[in-house]
């Protein structure tokens, strides 16, 4: 069997809770993409040009700095969990990528999203900042998704 893992960033508590409730329905364990500086309400104040997260999503070379490296060797899945950020993954998920050896890996995105779809910039940027080896299945937004509907989708990956 696969070993699998849920790693996740959530800013305001949205994609944590679906991270959660995927790790229990996967098997899999979990574990929270921190920046080293975490988010203020103020922060993530998308109508104010000067905040911090539309300072970085404006800035394609940023990287905020991660509160840990990550470790993913031992997994072979890999579920990785995100906010939208206008119309994309949000700049620390390519900190994420960028971090570690995701060779080999299966990488499953999923993510939530007050509005934006997922759309196919998001991939485009993922794959982008990871291991050319690393498999990436087809992302999936997963807003007010039930237990049931969760396992319905981890099925249908075939993993």
């Amino acid at each position: 069997m696969q070993k699998r893992l849920v790693a996740y960033f959530s800013a305001g508590g949205v994609t944590a809770r679906t991270a959660k409730l995927l790790s229990e329905v996967a098997g899999a364990d979990l574990y929270e993409i921190r920046p080293e500086t975490l988010y203020t309400a103020a922060d993530l104040d998308w109508t104010n040009r000067k905040s911090r997260s539309t300072v970085e999503m404006n800035d394609p070379a940023s990287r905020p700095a991660l509160a840990e490296t990550p470790r993913v060797e031992g997994y072979d899945v890999i579920f990785l969990g995100f906010p939208i950020w206008w119309g994309v993954a949000p700049t620390i998920l390519q900190s994420f990528l960028e971090s570690a050896d995701f060779s080999g890996k299966i990488l499953v995105p999923f993510a939530t999203s007050g509005g934006s779809g997922f759309g196919s910039r998001t991939l485009d940027r993922l794959r982008g900042s990871c291991s050319k080896t690393a498999l990436w299945k087809q992302g999936k937004l997963l807003n007010g998704v039930t237990r049931q509907k969760l396992a319905e989708w981890v099925e249908s990956l075939g993993l």
